[in-house]
């Protein structure tokens, strides 16, 4: 067996990073959307959420049947 601790956690091992300054954000605040735009993303968002990603067929032989 190893003499290495495989039990540590290593994400916990450094303190997080500082975050970056381009997320500050300087100067005049953001437009805010119009209704029409706020009802366009609605729209979106359920339109969306309804759809499903299509997915590729799987084939019904095994790896070893394949080759």
């Amino acid at each position: 067996m190893s003499s290495t601790n495989r039990d540590v956690d290593h994400a916990l091992a450094y303190p997080e990073p500082p975050a970056s300054p381009l997320w500050h954000r300087h100067g005049a605040k953001a437009r805010p959307l119009t209704d029409a735009q706020k009802r366009s993303n609605r729209e979106l968002l359920v339109l969306a959420q309804r759809t499903t990603r299509p997915r590729s067929p799987r084939t019904t032989e095994t790896l070893a049947e394949a080759s």
